[in-house]
């Protein structure tokens, strides 16, 4: 891909806000929407925070030289939850978030230390393009379900799976089909500037549609978010209320939170090889060589853990923001940490965090379409070298991306492996055993 940006280069300060802003909204709405899943009192504005802080660590771990935002990851959500629910009361049950993200966070550390010793010529021997391109194409594909509910307000189904069309449901398509075709138009005829921000673009146009509705008494729009705000507000962070509840920790609780972060730390390690992979292809630089996954591992892992220690939630690389790079042909490693350092100032702002929390579910569905199917193609395009007229390479794709759609996920004890996972697992063992096939 023919970067606008290469990972070095430094765009001028105020194009460089602009950018920044465009990488927060893009990994925004899953960002707080973790701790509003776990509930329990998370606070959003701490897990904005804990993603700056979280990405700022990557970065200095990396060297400044992997492009991407770590933000809430939902793969540790049950992980949460059972933090929770093991807990013998709230304030230890948030000690337990960041305890159980250090087990998680140790995971990759021991990792990153093999890999650095071993290389990591084996990862590419164990998943090569014909494993890691359907598997990348899967993680876009798999979110698909998610921004077409949100581009419907996940309004009521009918037995078919059809979106029953209300007056708020209409509204809500339109403003999600204003916010992608701003998008798509700002990108492909836009010149200079503009070309590089559709999604601030696009999202401001699904807003002002959002707020014509809301209006016109279809309220797409909460406005509700704005009562009360306060000018600056100091987050809820994690460890205060964690530390009411650390002598409540005890052994068993302890082992608790080991069987339900430990292997899902393993699980998300896959999914991190798989978004470094994609973003190396994008950026057209062997992530893994350099800086090297011992660092991205490590970058991910403690950055995770330290993420956690504010904002209670493990964060990951996000695809969002790989989507965006890929979009927008904008690398600048600079953009990133400016746009951490800005959801870090952000969090204390009241009206903004407001702002940004109203900005409609139907309006971020529009532009996740693009952002998921920039992942999913990313994905296919690993694999257009691999010889698909070898039934080796066609089972193998097979293997991944039917069960993954398909959503193979299960569900083992306390351990959830995704649909990801297992598809990824099935197609490793898959071409294990047809890689030594003769060709046809």
């Amino acid at each position: 891909m023919n970067l606008i940006y290469g990972i070095k280069d430094k765009p001028k300060f105020g194009q460089l806000l602009i950018f920044a802003l465009q990488q927060v909204l893009a990994i925004l709405a899953a960002t707080i929407a973790v701790p509003a899943i776990v509930g329990n009192g998370m606070s959003a504005s701490a897990a904005l925070f804990g993603a700056g802080v979280g990405t700022i660590v990557y970065q200095l771990f990396t060297k400044f030289k992997s492009p991407v935002f770590l933000g809430s990851s939902f793969a540790f959500i049950g992980s949460m939850v059972a933090a929770f629910a093991g807990a013998v009361s709230a304030s230890a049950g948030y000690a337990g978030l960041i305890i159980g993200a250090a087990f998680a966070g140790l995971v990759y550390v021991v990792i990153a230390i093999v890999v650095k010793l071993v290389g990591v010529k084996w990862i590419s021997k164990l998943m090569p393009p014909v494993v890691i391109g359907p598997t990348v194409a899967l993680i876009g594909l798999s979110l698909a379900g998610a921004a077409i509910k949100d581009v419907f307000s996940y309004g009521p189904q009918d037995s078919n799976g059809a979106f029953v069309m209300s007056a708020p449901i209409w509204a809500s398509l339109v403003c999600a089909m204003v916010t992608l075709l701003v998008v798509i138009v700002v990108s492909t005829y836009g010149k200079k500037m503009i070309k590089l921000v559709p999604f601030i673009i696009g999202i401001l146009a699904g807003y002002a549609a959002a707020m014509v509705f809301t209006l016109c008494g279809i309220p797409v729009i909460d406005f509700s978010l704005f009562q009360n705000v306060q000018i600056v507000a100091v987050p809820e962070f994690t460890f205060l209320e964690a530390l009411k509840g650390v002598k409540e920790i005890d052994g068993t609780y302890l082992a608790t939170l080991a069987v339900a972060y430990v292997p899902v730390a393993f699980v998300v390690f896959a999914e991190h090889i798989a978004d470094h992979k994609n973003l190396s292809t994008i950026i057209d630089a062997d992530l893994l060589e350099e800086p090297g996954l011992h660092r991205t591992l490590l970058g991910d892992g403690v950055g995770s853990t330290v993420g956690a220690f504010f904002g209670g939630c493990p964060n990951t690389t996000y695809g969002e923001s790989v989507g965006c790079v890929a979009i927008t042909r904008n690398a600048s490693v600079i953009t990133i940490t400016v746009a951490a350092i800005m959801s870090i100032v952000i969090s204390f702002f009241g009206p903004f965090v407001a702002f940004l929390d109203s900005i409609p579910g139907c309006v971020m569905g529009g532009v996740c379409v693009t952002l998921y199917g920039f992942i999913a193609v990313s994905g296919l395009k690993m694999i257009q070298k691999v010889d698909l007229n070898q039934n080796k390479n066609l089972f193998v794709v097979a293997a991944i991306l039917i069960p993954g759609i398909g959503g193979m996920a299960m569900a083992i004890g306390k351990v959830t492996l995704t649909a990801i996972a297992c598809a990824l697992i099935l197609g490793i063992l898959v071409n294990l055993v047809v890689s030594k096939a003769k060709d046809e």
